[in-house]
């Protein structure tokens, strides 16, 4: 079997873990109990990595779409015979509701087939693989379903009788006809657990429901933002929502691994973890998307998982666990083929080693834009976001690997220097809140080092635009934070330039952003970032360019799937997406692009408008209106078609 395209998966999660399941009904990717824990189902990495599939005998013709406001997903199968309905969701705990979504989920795969026209014939097949394909289980027929034996994990599908088993894989023909309904659960555990009890079609169509109406009731309490891409924007913080591990707060950049930046590539990575850097984006995104409540508790994680290693002196590590693990060693899977030959597989991460100066300015930003939310500080806390202020000024200067993680000789990034000036900016204006007045006249004298040192090194002549580094030529997508940090105004003729430059120069064929097209130390190429798209999109907002920003925003979601979804990056020849999916950074840049498009236009509509300042951080500005306030205040812009969602 080749590897589907990536954008052919929709997201299930229960906000402890996650599962891709394909149009055609299976489930290609799903590890147990959590995020980066070994898959049990991973043929998206290789033909025989473990599935379970249902889809109908021979041809058939397929639409899906989410459950309105929810992560449940529909899809519909038509045949000539008659039609069905396939709804699966990961299983959230009986009666979460709102900021407790998540809270007790029993880690089980609920699958509902109905036929609804007709009468249709099913082929269902289950192959799990645990620990990423390695273990070939034992599969036997018990009372209510099949177990599954080998290694340390135990499996035990519910299911209806007439399976078969051969060796290490069960299939099943199953004939419906309109009004019938077979219903699957998958239930992993560990060996040293006591045995799994099977589940009966009652018990799992109970809580399938409860499982929608949980994520209602997280919607009713998020999905408050009012303006353009309405539907995309709420949507994105639903997947920020499902990328989230309710334990802890903390938010995977992707759940999947080793999906590549360029077909047949080496620039495979697990992306299973929390990443510091991605905080305050992280945090503005939750603003406009979700509420406070998730970006608390995500800040809380950050702040607990980091605090030790500033104490002593180290440099804060970049990323972490989502339990908060620091360990997150790499390793290859040599006997996996990788999405389209794609290898090596990687589990771990090899960047947590590294370098990477920004990771204070994002701590920092977060923490001023939940400032309202933080109210008194502990002194512990208190300590440890002044020593992180501390530690910016003091080692702003030195050379590091920079945000894209560049696996070579440690340089002067600008980005970096920029985000080392953001935290000596917030953390002044925090001063108050972390009982540091008196470090206040320090560290702006060093925050004024930075930014002299940014306008002189940073320019460069002959590119005619803020450059990657200090000294170079290249340009680097990232430049474009300096107008969205408000490092300077979106309507400065310097980062005018700089959003012009990137815009011609750094574009493919699709008008997509590169990161950057200098040499980074790796073979082979990459695709364009979605998220540097929305950047360049956020950019021009700030710049008052408005037609450009939207039309930029719209070439980024042309590459959204059918379910409202993003990878990493969009391969340059073919239009695809590619990179590890559904990636939180993309959504992430379209919910605040979106979002200074809105500001944008605020400001358009006041004549005495002053372009070139970063939107504030409410989302719900005077000019706009909240759900339930009686007034429509939605603007609907451009053509982008949202993602599918259906009433239920």
């Amino acid at each position: 079997m080749d590897s589907l395209p990536i954008g052919d998966y929709a997201l299930l999660s229960d906000c402890h873990t996650a599962a891709l399941v394909s149009r055609a009904g299976s489930v290609d990717w799903l590890c147990c109990p959590r995020f980066d824990a070994p898959a049990v189902l991973a043929r998206l990495l290789d033909p025989d990595g473990g599935h379970f599939a249902i889809r109908p005998a021979g041809d058939f013709q397929v639409s899906r779409a989410y459950v309105d406001q929810t992560m449940v997903l529909e899809t519909t199968f038509g045949t000539q015979a008659g039609t069905a309905v396939l709804t699966d969701a990961m299983a959230v705990g009986r009666n979460d509701r709102g900021h407790h979504l998540g809270a007790g989920s029993p880690g089980v795969l609920l699958r509902r087939l109905t036929c609804t026209v007709g009468e249709i014939d099913v082929d269902v097949s289950y192959a799990p693989r645990p620990e990423y394909g390695l273990i070939y289980p034992i599969l036997e027929a018990v009372d209510g379903g099949i177990a599954a034996r080998g290694g340390a994990s135990r499996l035990l599908l519910s299911a209806p009788a007439g399976f078969q088993v051969a060796g290490d894989t069960a299939t099943a023909q199953l004939h419906l006809v309109a009004g019938q309904t077979v219903s699957f659960a998958l239930q992993h555990g560990q060996l040293q657990e006591p045995p799994l009890a099977a589940w009966e079609a009652g018990q799992i169509a109970a809580r399938l429901q409860d499982t929608i109406e949980g994520w209602r009731s997280w919607s009713a309490l998020h999905q408050a933002y009012e303006g353009p891409w309405r539907d995309l924007v709420q949507h994105s913080g639903r997947v920020l929502q499902a990328l989230t591990f309710a334990p802890t707060g903390a938010i995977v950049a992707a759940p999947t691994t080793s999906l590549p930046e360029a077909v047949g590539g080496e620039r495979n990575w697990d992306y299973r973890y929390t990443w510091v850097r991605d905080a305050s984006l992280t945090m503005e995104a939750l603003w406009v998307a979700a509420c406070p409540e998730e970006a608390g508790k995500f800040f809380g994680f950050l702040a607990d998982a980091a605090a030790s290693e500033l104490r002593r002196g180290k440099d804060l590590q970049i990323m972490f666990g989502v339990g908060g693990e620091h360990d997150l060693s790499e390793r290859e899977l040599p006997h996996l083929a990788g999405w389209r030959a794609s290898r090596p597989v990687r589990v771990g991460n090899g960047a947590w080693t590294q370098r990477q100066l920004d990771v204070y300015g994002e701590l920092l930003d977060a923490a001023q834009r939940l400032a309202d939310q933080l109210g008194e500080l502990d002194p512990v806390t208190q300590q440890f976001l002044a020593a992180a202020a501390d530690m910016a000024a003091s080692r702003w200067n030195e050379k590091d690997q920079g945000i894209w993680e560049i696996r070579g000789e440690p340089r002067n990034f600008l980005y970096s220097k920029l985000m080392c000036w953001v935290a000596l900016d917030r953390a002044i204006a925090l001063a108050p809140l972390l009982g540091a007045e008196n470090r206040t006249k320090a560290w702006a004298a060093v925050r004024d080092q930075i930014r002299a040192a940014i306008l002189e090194r940073g320019w460069n002549d002959q590119a005619g635009a803020f450059t990657q580094a200090f000294g170079s030529e290249d340009l680097d997508a990232s430049s474009l934070m300096l107008a969205i940090t408000g490092f300077l105004p979106g309507d400065d003729p310097r980062m005018k330039a700089t959003v012009d430059a990137i815009a011609d120069r750094l574009t493919d064929q699709r008008g997509l952003v590169y990161r950057y097209l200098a040499h980074d130390g790796l073979a082979g190429g990459e695709g364009t970032f979605l998220l540097c798209t929305f950047w360049l999109a956020h950019a021009q907002a700030l710049a008052g360019e408005l037609d450009q920003a939207t039309a930029t925003f719209e070439r980024a979601v042309a590459a959204i799937n059918d379910v409202g979804l993003l990878a990493e990056e969009v391969d340059p020849g073919s239009g695809e997406m590619i990179g590890n999916f559904p990636q939180a950074f993309s959504h992430i840049g379209m919910v605040n692009a979106a979002w200074a498009i809105s500001q944008a236009q605020v400001r358009a509509a006041e004549p005495d408008a002053r372009l070139g300042h970063a939107a504030p951080p409410s989302p719900y500005p005077a000019q706009m209106t909240r759900p339930g306030s009686g007034t429509d205040a939605t603007s609907h812009m451009g053509t982008v078609t949202p993602p599918s969602v259906r009433e239920n």
